[in-house]
């Protein structure tokens, strides 16, 4: 019995791996990340597949349903939105499996912020303008180290692509404003690849009205860089 950590891909079911698909199709038991994993992955699974939102569940209640199913020997789908590595929260629940003896695996995805250059259209690099990518997010309820607050990242003028922050959109804008300058690009994209998948182009000097006036509140990357 094994755990898989799959990378569900920003949305779109043809960017998941080979891998990630082939699990999914033969799945008995999958745990999957609420409204942030699209409902086209979903339909992958078998029909008489066990299905558990994780958004109403606890790491405990997690632990015990991968627990239940090693007793009856059934591997378990952690299906986690774009890749399990980044804002995944997998490092806690692979501590807990560990304490179990319950083996696991990680299965990588396309990020959210890949999915999103793509939608874009753009290179996220440029020689002699930015050769870094930073991904990050604003603190909230998950405290940021005081070292890597978005204000010290943004004397950088690296690429930013900002997770899990677009309700503080104004905020983010005024503070990167002074190193990138007023005009600098920024985009939202929300629900990358997603046949729902909105963006809105803008700068630093308006792109928060623009996200506003489209009423998008979550679920979506905000991308800023020369």
């Amino acid at each position: 019995m094994k755990v898989f950590f799959v990378g569900a891909g920003p949305g779109d079911p043809e960017l998941l791996t080979i891998k990630a698909e082939r699990l999914l199709r033969n799945c008995r038991v999958c745990i999957y990340a609420g409204s942030l994993v699209s409902p086209d992955v979903i339909a992958l699974l078998p029909t008489d597949a066990e299905k558990h939102d994780s958004a109403a569940l606890s790491l405990e209640q997690t632990t015990a349903i991968c627990r239940d199913a090693q007793r009856r020997g059934l591997d378990v789908a952690r299906l986690h939105s774009g890749d399990p590595a980044i804002f995944g929260a997998i490092g806690e629940q692979m501590s807990a499996l560990d304490r179990l003896g319950i083996d696991y695996e990680v299965v990588p995805g396309v990020s959210a912020f890949q999915a999103s250059a793509a939608a874009l259209r753009v290179e996220l690099t440029a020689p002699e303008v930015a050769q870094t990518i930073i991904l990050t997010r604003m603190g909230n309820r998950t405290p940021t180290p005081p070292e890597q607050e978005l204000s010290r990242l943004a004397q950088t003028r690296a690429t930013l692509c900002i997770f899990l922050s677009v309700n503080k959109l104004d905020e983010i804008a005024a503070m990167l404003a002074t190193h990138y300058g007023m005009e600098c690009p920024a985009a939202v994209v929300y629900h990358a690849s997603w046949p729902d998948q909105r963006i809105i182009f803008g700068k630093l000097a308006d792109i928060a009205a623009r996200t506003a006036a489209a009423d998008i509140q979550k679920t979506a990357l905000i991308v800023v860089g020369h």
